[in-house]
């Protein structure tokens, strides 16, 4: 999706006339279904003329120019691209990082940071040169037509054309040497030398073909954390970190090297609501500290989630990952770690204290208060929003008060853009609008990127499901609030009872842990990584901290249509779960965390059946 796309020529003589920007704010408006901000706008005006500049002294008349580029299931944005072929004859995308910076400051803390005054105030933002691969490395990873046997070929840069050049500080200090002569960075005393290396990527034309092989281009699969785990593990690069991923990296490694230094410990708290990349910044770090010889730990309460990490990373890589309960004081020093890593920290409970715990094990140390003390910086991954049970009662006011009670340093980061739902931000915001969590009404439009589909059966969304899976195995789920009994027992000829009944539609649930798991089917913490698992409908236990390209929901009769005051409310007695029943009194809040989470599965779609039809209604009014 672009923002604006024609000739260099054209594009130039709509600068030169002062219509270009009124121009990008209609289609924007168009496209997205509101204004775009006014320093957004003040950007476009400021900096389209100096890449106009450049484009005219290059002499480009025979290519083509994208702005706002948007990048692969993610709403960001590249500012520029350019496209023609080179002096060799090549076929060149040129991509452009644009920034009106005046002044920065260089900053020793690793991973190519800088402060500016940027988005109204003085910010530790990544050096262009570094949010530029970030661009480059991402782009490469999706669009096809840069690995063909005769490929496009990206160079990639950022043009500061208010900022005066100074070798060997700011934004050209010693230790951005290396990722400036990877990613240059051109400023405005170098027009001269930025044109010319347009000119020789560009200057034979023939935009307008390589613009339709980019925008044309097969654009391969969005990558699934779990699919990719090994491969982080190993030091791949898999995922291109963007924008705050950067940001949280960067804090976490700094507060990591002065723990050391100061002998004072540190939290971060990582916010991020689904599919913001938390669990990939969890999983980076950890592969960068083992790589380090930082005696680290990576832990979730999440079995599913860390028997499936476990499973495929394998060898000793998988002593890396943990659950809750071994960083408790008697199997854990205190700062015996340098660096924990808690995912899913919602999950937290109250106590590590559990049934079988050996009576040498037990502790009146509160589960956070444990995970603070045995590590010197400890690092929580959370979504406030995600809290689904009583029984964990993980929340970011509680890890900053338990922090306290450490003197700790504290540090937030909070992660905006998110990569799944095919990086539609605005299906998350209408999402969490039809639910209540603001009282903003906004509409889902139909030419929202993301597919989201009601239907008239549960029996039809299942089969649609299994027309995915057939395409490509293991990459669609169907899951359902927990409305129907959870069977302990197999049926009289050995099979799992179907307990989802609708109708005629009937499916067992994920396999009990009291059940021997019969022939073709999986454990139920496997349900979500292993094939067979498609056969079984999973709950909230099972399907939290997963990602499918496609996730069917049922939604039970615990979410109702309230009339009266025009909202979605809850229905305690129509659960099955023995936990949300005993906490009457904050049924609601988890119930909604409960869809939120089921709903935010998928990363290219939602298929949806409603049990009460009143609430569908509800569903389809704030639909186009």
């Amino acid at each position: 999706m672009l923002i604006y796309k024609d000739t260099t020529e054209s594009f130039a003589d709509l600068v030169r006339r002062n219509m270009l920007t009124n121009q990008m704010v209609e289609t924007f408006n168009n496209r997205f279904g509101y204004t775009p901000g006014q320093s957004e706008i003040n950007s476009w005006q400021n900096s389209l003329t100096r890449v106009r500049d450049i484009i005219e002294i290059a002499s480009l008349d025979d290519n083509i120019i994208a702005l706002e580029y948007e990048v692969p299931y993610n709403q960001s944005r590249i500012d520029c691209l350019l496209f023609g072929k080179g002096e060799d004859q090549n076929e060149n995308v040129v991509l452009i990082e644009l920034k009106q910076w005046s002044s920065v400051t260089a900053l020793p803390d690793e991973g190519n940071f800088v402060e500016t005054y940027t988005g109204g105030g003085e910010r530790v933002v990544p050096h262009p040169a570094q949010q530029t691969k970030g661009y480059h490395n991402y782009v490469k990873n999706f669009v096809h037509e840069f690995e063909t046997d005769n490929p496009l070929l990206l160079f990639s840069c950022s043009y500061c054309h208010n900022y005066t050049k100074v070798d060997g500080s700011g934004l050209f200090d010693p230790i951005y040497k290396k990722i400036v002569h990877d990613y240059p960075v051109y400023t405005k005393d170098d027009v001269a030398l930025f044109a010319d290396k347009i000119k020789k990527l560009l200057q034979n034309g023939d935009g307008f073909e390589i613009f339709n092989r980019f925008m044309r281009s097969k654009i391969k699969p969005s990558l699934k954390l779990l699919e990719n785990v090994s491969k982080i593990v190993n030091n791949d690069v898999v995922f291109s970190l963007l924008n705050e991923q950067l940001v949280a990296k960067n804090l976490i490694w700094s507060k990591v090297r002065k723990a050391d230094k100061a002998k004072k410990k540190s939290v971060i708290i990582v916010h991020g609501g689904p599919g913001t990349g938390k669990s990939v910044i969890a999983i980076n770090i950890l592969a960068e500290a083992a790589q380090r010889n930082k005696k680290v730990f990576y832990g979730c309460k999440s079995k599913p989630f860390t028997e499936g990490l476990k499973k495929l990373v394998g060898g000793q890589g998988k002593l890396l990952f943990s659950n809750l309960y071994r960083f408790l004081p008697s199997k854990m020093a205190e700062n015996e770690l340098d660096l924990l890593l808690i995912d899913e920290a919602h999950r937290i409970a109250k106590t590590s204290n559990f049934q079988y715990t050996r009576k040498e094990d037990k502790t009146d140390i509160p589960q956070v208060e444990q995970l603070i003390r045995c590590s010197k910086t400890s690092v929580f991954f959370i979504d406030d929003k995600q809290n689904v049970r009583s029984l964990e009662i993980g929340n970011s006011n509680l890890i900053r008060e338990s922090a306290t009670k450490y003197d700790c340093n504290i540090s937030e980061v909070e992660l905006l853009t998110q990569y799944r739902c095919m990086g539609s931000n605005d299906y998350l915001l209408w999402l969490e609008s039809v639910l209540g969590y603001s009282d903003d009404k906004r509409i889902l439009r139909e030419n929202d990127i993301f597919d989201f589909q009601i239907f008239d059966s549960p029996s039809l969304l299942y089969e649609t499901l299994a027309i995915k899976e057939a395409e490509k195995p293991n990459s669609a789920r169907m899951v359902a609030g927990f409305c129907w009994p959870w069977s302990k027992t197999l049926d009289d000829s050995g099979e799992l009872i179907k307990d989802v009944k609708i109708g005629d539609f009937e499916m067992p649930w994920e396999t009990h842990d009291k059940i021997k798991t019969p022939k073709g089917y999986v454990k139920w913490f496997e349900w979500a990584y292993r094939p067979e698992g498609f056969k079984q409908v999973g709950c909230i236990y099972t399907a939290q901290g997963f990602e499918f390209d496609y996730v069917g929901v049922i939604i039970g009769a615990d979410l109702i249509y309230d009339r009266e005051n025009d909202n979605l409310s809850s229905n305690i007695e129509a659960t099955r779960d023995p936990t949300l029943k005993r906490s009457k009194e904050n049924f609601e809040e988890h119930m909604k965390n409960i869809y939120r989470t089921l709903l935010s599965r998928g990363m290219k779609g939602c298929y949806v059946y409603f049990v009460d039809k009143e609430t569908e209604k509800f569903f389809r009014s704030r639909m186009d």
